[in-house]
């Protein structure tokens, strides 16, 4: 028996789903992936941390980063590994993840020394699973993800360049997802020019308020066929609340499809309720934190054994990929009298009917 064969220290536990080691996941789908986000801000809008970890079992990756807005800069910190055996080391260089008390605290920690952190990230409300996503390219599954999203407050330190946040009762946002999810290398081709995507809009929305937690996501189509929906509220010792099908209202900036302010309607038509979203700052995810398109490093790709990268973005330039990319926006909520912080995460791409976006070529006038 070579070591390849041999258990990993997770096999000891009663957890496995099929008859195979933890070492491996149940389908060869080179895509399967395993990771998950964090959101830390502030309520006035200074600072937007944004950091996730993932594994990638069938590529033998494990990588991680952490991306940090304040004023008109963007820290990035990236780092990749060769996946090792004990799965429940959730580290990559610098970066890690201490699960304390599943499902309610969590330690993120930093040690880099251009951009730090020590942050316990505590559940204010119990987990809420997402819709279960799927998405095909012809008859080609290129996703389906499991999700839960949750949402609290953390609390601890947050330092670059020379600059230390003392971070209490910021607000928190996580999102938990595995499954299968394009990794680049994948959906070029003859695939992609037989099945191209006419446009792609799509809102995901954790909101944390004092005593309630909102969950809103939309997907729709170039014809604004919706494909994924939620509107849901979350209260400790309550059945969680159904809101029917959420319609946003989104005020652009002039000549970009950039979010200002967006109106989302909820509610049936015996309780209308509308969800006021104000923008206080922004992080595109294509710029350090590794999500398409990006063009200096993407998830699950090899960059061979200890790989730390460091990044720093000027916001004030443009960035031509991060417009073809899902944006992170730190926003104020205002729902029935409440306020509430959390994010407004936001990617219009290409036709929108609903927007009046004809093409990729399209903005707001």
């Amino acid at each position: 028996m070579t070591d390849d064969d041999r258990p990993v220290p997770l096999d000891e536990y009663p957890v496995h789903q099929v008859p195979l080691s933890m070492k491996h996941v149940a389908t060869g789908d080179r895509n399967a992936y395993d990771r998950c986000i964090f959101h830390v801000l502030d309520h006035q809008g200074r600072a937007l941390l944004i950091l996730g970890l993932g594994v990638y079992p069938n590529l033998g990756v494990i990588d991680a980063y952490a991306t940090l807005r304040t004023g008109d800069t963007l820290h990035a910190v990236r780092a990749s590994d060769a996946l090792g055996e004990d799965r429940m080391r959730l580290a990559v260089g610098p970066l890690r993840i201490e699960v304390e008390e599943p499902l309610r605290r969590l330690r993120l920690i930093g040690d880099d020394d251009s951009l730090s952190y020590d942050l316990t990230w505590t559940a204010g409300f119990p987990a809420l699973w997402e819709p279960h996503h799927v998405q095909r390219r012809g008859d080609r599954l290129t996703l389906e993800g499991r999700r839960f999203v949750q949402a609290g407050s953390v609390e601890g330190t947050i330092r670059v360049a020379g600059e230390e946040f003392r971070v209490s009762e910021w607000t928190g946002t996580r999102d938990r997802s595995w499954g299968v999810r394009p990794i680049p290398g994948e959906e070029g081709g003859r695939l992609a020019e037989e099945h191209p995507t006419e446009g792609f809009h799509w809102i995901w929305c954790p909101v944390r308020f004092e005593d309630r937690f909102l969950m809103v996501i939309i997907q729709e189509d170039a014809d604004g066929h919706r494909s994924l929906n939620e509107a849901t509220m979350v209260r400790e010792g309550h059945r969680d609340t159904q809101l029917g099908w959420p319609q946003a209202e989104i005020t652009y900036r002039q000549g970009t499809r950039h979010p200002e302010r967006a109106l989302i309607h909820l509610g049936d038509l015996r309780k209308p309720q509308e969800l006021e979203v104000e923008v206080l700052t922004s992080s595109p995810l294509a710029l350090g934190a590794g999500y398409p398109p990006a063009d200096d490093w993407q998830h699950g790709t090899w960059r061979g054994p200890g790989w730390t990268d460091r990044r720093t973005y000027d916001l004030t330039e443009a960035h031509p990929l991060a417009a073809y990319g899902v944006t992170d926006h730190a926003a104020r909520f205002r729902l029935d009298g409440r306020i509430g912080h959390g994010i407004f995460e936001h990617g219009s791409f290409g036709r929108h009917d609903p927007s009046g976006f004809a093409d990729f070529k399209s903005v707001a006038r």
